[in-house]
């Protein structure tokens, strides 16, 4: 009896801060074929726009994204999901882990950070470079309390010592590498909010992908160190867990990572020079 793979809820969630490149197709490509067919009884593949960061977000560039996609042939499931609509659900989450003591703000300035961590011989290191060396979280409770109501600016962060204790060993199932043993600890205490922006990446799509049902996340490798975050907020959130799959990335000819200063691969350059959707997606690993 031939085994069948059970129909996945996938997304696509890019930032409208410029155009789509080979990259974002390929990513998009990736999750719409994850999803299996779509339709009654299938798979269901999702558009999101994570535009949290209004300051760098244009609606020009969310049209953009829109027909890009349309026009490589990917159709998704209505409506789309606009992470500026739901700043009430990250509010929420916060509000939550802020009362469970697990939250606690944050003071320093990029600069401050980069020299404490200068002075500091021993810095811990993370996958993504220097960790935020604790610095608030040794600050007294009164003296939060007093900084916070003469309104000084600050970032909540996450305290993940305490976080883990909470929760204990945790895992996540990646498709390409298996289980992993999940090591929130190795980004340090992340940023989850900041007063210009109340929510960040790391929180906005742990409660997005539970909201919107989705049981695979895919997405680029580079992301995969993040991950270690997420499972972490889904225990503390009791949100359900997903699967994941971090695939590659696609690079250009000097082996440099696809971004979004690759302005002549552009979808929209690449529609403009002439090519075809159907060459488009060979170019992207989708021939």
């Amino acid at each position: 009896m031939l085994e069948t793979t059970p129909p996945e809820t996938t997304r696509f969630a890019p930032s409208p801060t410029g155009l789509l490149h080979l990259g974002h197709a390929h990513s998009a490509l990736f999750a719409a074929r994850a999803a299996g067919p779509t339709g009654p009884g299938g798979g269901r593949f999702l558009l999101r726009i994570e535009d949290i960061d209004r300051a760098r977000c244009r609606p020009l560039f969310e049209a953009a994204i829109l027909e890009d996609l349309a026009w490589l042939g990917l159709r998704w499931e209505q409506p789309v999901r606009r992470q500026s609509d739901h700043l009430d659900d990250y509010a929420a989450a916060l509000a939550r882990l802020e009362g469970a003591g697990l939250l606690y703000p944050c003071f320093c300035t990029r600069r401050e950070i980069a020299e404490e961590i200068a002075r500091s011989a021993r810095a811990p290191h993370g996958p993504e470079g220097p960790l935020y060396p604790g610095t608030c979280r040794r600050l007294d409770p009164a003296e939060r309390a007093a900084r916070r109501a003469a309104g000084e600016g600050f970032a909540l962060r996450l305290d993940v010592e305490a976080a883990v204790r909470r929760t204990g060993p945790l895992t996540w199932h990646d498709a390409a590498k298996g289980e992993i043993r999940a090591a929130p600890e190795s980004l340090g205490d992340v940023v989850l909010a900041r007063r210009d922006i109340g929510t960040s990446y790391h929180l906005a799509v742990t409660v997005d992908d539970a909201l919107q049902g989705v049981t695979l996340v895919t997405r680029g490798e580079d992301l995969f160190h993040a991950t270690h975050v997420h499972r972490l907020l889904q225990a503390l959130l009791d949100l359900p867990v997903p699967r994941w799959h971090h695939h590659g990335l696609l690079a250009d000819e000097t082996g440099r990572r696809l971004a979004k200063r690759h302005d002549a691969l552009a979808v929209a350059a690449l529609r403009e020079a002439g090519k075809t959707p159907q060459e488009v997606r060979a170019m992207a690993g989708f021939g």
